[in-house]
């Protein structure tokens, strides 16, 4: 664990300089808000132990607030008129939103009016992360909340059809590289997936809408397995593990299941048409750099947590997350 932490403290100082940049630092609530993170991680220890599978969506949840309008907490604005990002259809499958409330309760008993709902999602995504067997890192804090949630605005989101071009343009529109893209993929390591996110792969690959339509690129056992479990594109209900056998706990397997074709999305295979992408999967698909994928996955997540935040005067400290401050 301490050469884990030393690994990814000095992987860190690679970005510290543009979180400085932002006004983002790690003590940011040291003396407004010192119990801050006890506060969060409490409520996280309390929800995980009871529904440990909540770990993903809470990941989830912070990425698409990252590449929407930037680490704002936007997506977890409600809107009387249904226009707000969690509408939108990437987001509609989210879930976690009254928890996060819940854990701003708590951090507004502690500390009323100091911390922005994005920093308390920012949070909850680290510790979804460590709480499942994944890495610790250090948060910089200081974001503030946006006031404006448009479901339009989602284009911005990788869909999970994408293919390698779209997701390197899309993953540099937030200043994140090639090498972001695939370690981030890699939180794919945890949760599940509606059918309706893959089933093209099994049923619609090219239009016609048959069984023998399928993805070439997809392991022929491991795609028999999948249409045993989603049985026509029609299914809207089945969940599957993303990570099959481990879906719960953040390891490398991921990158074990993608090197044999067993990649659950299109934005899955992608990733093995890209030599530079291709070649890191490989690497980490032999397990023998766990400590190395960690700290570049702590870097990552911090680099993303750092995308076109609000900070100083700007936004507001919301004290709902669901509704802008009146």
């Amino acid at each position: 664990m301490a050469t884990r932490g030393v690994m990814v403290a000095l992987l860190l100082a690679a970005v510290a300089a543009s979180c400085a940049t932002a006004q983002l630092q790690e003590k940011f609530y040291s003396e407004s808000c010192p119990s801050v993170e006890e506060v969060v991680r409490k409520e996280m220890v309390r929800a995980l132990s009871l529904a440990p599978s909540l770990a993903a969506p809470l990941l989830r949840m912070h990425f698409h607030d990252c590449f929407v309008r930037g680490c704002d907490g936007s997506v977890l604005l409600d809107s009387a008129n249904k226009t707000a990002e969690k509408d939108a259809l990437p987001n509609q499958t989210l879930r976690g939103f009254d928890f996060v409330e819940r854990v701003k309760a708590a951090v507004e008993k502690a500390c009323p009016d100091t911390v922005s709902c994005a920093d308390v999602l920012t949070l909850i995504a680290r510790d979804a992360v460590w709480l499942s067997k994944g890495p610790f890192w250090e948060v910089p804090l200081g974001r503030r909340d946006g006031s404006v949630s448009i479901s339009n605005e989602t284009d911005a989101l990788p869909p999970p059809t994408a293919n390698i071009t779209v997701l390197t343009q899309l993953f540099a529109a937030k200043n994140l590289d090639i090498k972001d893209l695939v370690v981030l993929s890699a939180a794919h390591t945890i949760g599940t997936s509606h059918c309706f996110s893959f089933s093209d792969r099994l049923y619609n690959f090219t239009g016609r809408v048959n069984p023998s339509d399928i993805d070439p690129t997809l392991e022929p056992f491991y795609m028999a397995k999948l249409k045993s479990k989603c049985a026509s594109l029609n299914d809207n209900t089945t969940l599957v593990e993303m990570d099959p056998g481990s879906f719960k706990t953040f390891d490398l397997d991921y990158f074990k299941l993608v090197s044999k074709r067993r990649g659950l999305f299109h934005s899955d295979g992608a990733l093995l048409t890209n030599a530079f992408t291709r070649a890191y999967i490989q690497r980490h698909a032999t397990g023998a750099f766990k400590d190395e994928f960690f700290g570049d996955f702590a870097v990552s997540m911090v680099k993303m947590g750092n995308t076109d935040v609000l900070t100083g005067s700007q936004g507001e400290i919301r004290k709902k997350c669901s509704v802008v401050n009146h």
